[in-house]
């Protein structure tokens, strides 16, 4: 029963929903569940890639250690969100690893089988590409925001990632430790507490891993403010 809900899950998954219909039973029915504790690794950097990932529940992340032992956050993936697609297709190893956050249930779909099916149908093939170009839509929009935006600006932004409405107030629960999502924004720890300070003034309380939004439409409003303007309300 729990792998039927997960199946139905996967369906709305990017990846999954954007493949030609009478594929993607066939995907499902091979593919592989499994639940991961917090901390625990999904694959780690120079692995042979040999599956395309799905997140299920939880949350993941993407990260590279350098040679001086500091780790850097490439990325972090909720539901419905899939990774390992471009070096799993091309049989590489994995330039990353990838650890859950939080308690997460993840859907690993074997890549040859997925190049087997790519032979008969190349539909798939450009769905693929869709679901890559949207992996780099999103890295682009990380760096306008870098670029474009006051840090108080971008933990605006994550904050409305978490939402489930559009306007009036909203709580939300931080998904994972706070030098994570520092980390995730290209911040320091101390920053990021700076940057929920700030954030007072568009309605945003923070208390432990609880955000209290009181009015969802005001802070993305914030988000959209001119950089300048935005430290003026600080």
């Amino acid at each position: 029963m729990a792998h039927e809900h997960y199946k139905a899950i996967a369906r709305n998954s990017l990846l999954i929903r954007s493949l030609p219909e009478q594929h993607i039973e066939t995907l499902l029915s091979h593919a592989h569940f499994r639940h991961y504790e917090r901390g625990e690794n999904i694959f780690l950097q120079d692995e042979e890639a040999t599956a395309i990932h799905v997140v299920i529940d939880g949350w993941v992340k993407l990260f590279r250690v350098a040679p001086n032992g500091a780790e850097a956050v490439v990325s972090i993936f909720a539901c419905g969100e899939s990774f390992g697609e471009a070096v799993a297709l091309r049989g590489n190893n994995y330039p990353v690893s990838a650890e859950a956050v939080t308690a997460a249930e993840v859907m690993h779909i074997p890549s040859s089988l997925l190049i087997s099916l790519m032979k008969e149908d190349p539909q798939i093939g450009l769905s693929i590409l869709a679901s890559t170009f949207m992996h780099l839509h999103s890295l682009v929009e990380q760096l306008e925001q870098l670029k474009a935006q006051t840090g108080a600006q971008r933990v605006a932004e994550f904050l409305l990632t978490l939402c489930r409405s559009d306007r009036g107030p909203c709580e939300v629960i931080l998904p994972y430790d706070k030098v994570l999502i520092a980390g995730r924004l290209g911040m320091k720890p101390e920053s990021l507490s700076r940057a929920f300070a700030r954030l007072k003034t568009a309605g945003v309380q923070i208390k432990k891993n609880h955000a209290a939004i009181a009015d969802v439409k005001i802070l993305r409003e914030y988000t959209e403010d001119d950089p300048a303007d935005a430290w003026n309300k600080a």
